[in-house]
């Protein structure tokens, strides 16, 4: 028989639980943050390697981060409230491997002497003028699979299957739209770790986004258009 405590129980167990994988990330990202600082310490030191604020390796790093922590949202997000399986621990492996990388992109940045984030009143991918057509010298204001507002708040709004099948479709998107950065920083940046993280980037997204089309087309449901 349930006694009146026990939803009370359940539920002060459940923000527990919560709580701890919010911290148990923090720490994540901060680890990755320092792993980062210390390698690009014990590479670089004050030699001449350290990019400057307009090279292709900090722009690439400041929006890679950017990027990589709206997909943290959102596989946080499928990962607690997801009902299909297979989807939550493909949220758990997004969200743990782009912990990872964001807290290495944040170390290197900070061990180079410059922000996280790129200033408020420059717009992003300037670092990769003439490459494609969505980065021109003027840079964008939302960059290539970025989510919306208007689709994070609609993403908070579902349920069910329908939950599920848009974080796929966004989560698809995303991943595309961070290939283009992840592949021109593997070809063009100037330190050698940084090349080596955009192609491991490059190479795990495409992985998943194989992954992510797979599972959309099991479940009955296609792409987002555009």
């Amino acid at each position: 028989m349930t006694t009146p405590d026990e939803p009370t129980a359940r539920s002060f167990s459940s923000g527990r639980s919560t709580l701890v994988y919010v911290a148990a990330a923090v720490v994540v990202l901060l680890v990755g943050a320092a792993a980062g600082m210390l390698i690009t310490l014990a590479t670089t030191g004050s030699a001449p390697e350290t990019p400057g604020a307009d090279s292709i390796d900090v722009g690439f790093a400041q929006d890679m981060r950017v990027h990589h922590l709206q997909a943290i949202t959102m596989a946080g997000m499928a990962r607690d409230r997801s009902e299909d399986t297979e989807v939550r621990q493909l949220a758990f492996d997004i969200e743990s491997t782009q912990l990872d990388q964001s807290g290495q992109l944040s170390g290197w940045l900070t061990a180079w002497g410059q922000p996280t984030l790129s200033p408020p009143d420059q717009p992003h991918m300037r670092w990769m003028a003439g490459a494609h057509t969505h980065s021109d010298a003027a840079g964008v204001d939302l960059m290539p699979g970025m989510a919306t507002s208007e689709e994070l708040m609609k993403l908070r709004a579902l349920k069910g299957t329908e939950f599920t099948v848009y974080f796929l479709q966004l989560m698809l998107r995303h991943h595309v739209g961070g290939l283009e950065m992840a592949t021109y920083a593997a070809d063009h940046a100037r330190v050698g770790y940084v090349r080596n993280l955009a192609q491991k980037i490059a190479s795990g997204q495409k992985a998943e986004v194989d992954l992510l089309t797979t599972m959309l087309k099991a479940r009955g449901a296609q792409p987002l258009p555009g």
